[in-house]
């Protein structure tokens, strides 16, 4: 008799725990604004998108919203990827931030311009087509780690060039 009623007590708890496992689910995708690349840029990205990388510093893949072929992260918080994205401030001649002494870090052959952020550094590639822009948490320091999982697949997707 207690094995029927301990079993009948799990009927009425399992739909529960079905809500909630979909509900933290659903919540593991991050909010990552999307660029809008065209023409070769876009086709850039998009091979990106599909060279890049399960981990990135040890840390999972996880979605992103909304889902874009320009966007991608990992862990939390996340390491956020934005291809396609303007080129920095820090690198246009005349604007607010330019800066032509501005540093820049070579990681496995593709070269990264480098911004301190409040909580982390914004890393983008120059002497690429297209700039990818990688944004990653202070505490994952030191934060150019992250950029050794993803420099092979840049490399094969986003050619040299100014």
């Amino acid at each position: 008799m207690l094995g029927r009623v301990i079993s009948r007590r799990w009927f009425t708890v399992l739909p529960s725990l079905a809500v909630l496992c979909c509900t933290a689910g659903c919540s593991a995708a991050d909010e990552v604004t999307p660029p809008a690349p065209e023409g070769a840029s876009a086709r850039h990205c998009r091979a990106l998108h599909k060279e890049l990388p399960d981990t990135v510093d040890g840390l999972a893949r996880r979605s992103t919203e909304p889902a874009s072929d320009f966007t991608a992260a990992w862990g939390d918080p996340a390491v956020q990827l934005r291809c396609g994205v303007p080129k920095p401030g820090g690198l246009t001649s005349g604007s607010e931030h330019y800066n032509p002494a501005a540093d820049a870090v070579d990681v496995n052959g593709v070269s990264w311009f480098l911004e301190k952020r409040d909580d982390g550094y914004r890393f983008t590639t120059v002497l690429r087509k297209t700039y990818v822009e990688v944004t990653v948490p202070g505490r994952y320091a030191p934060e150019v780690n992250a950029l050794t999982d993803l420099a092979a697949a840049v490399k094969k997707t986003v050619p040299e060039g100014v």
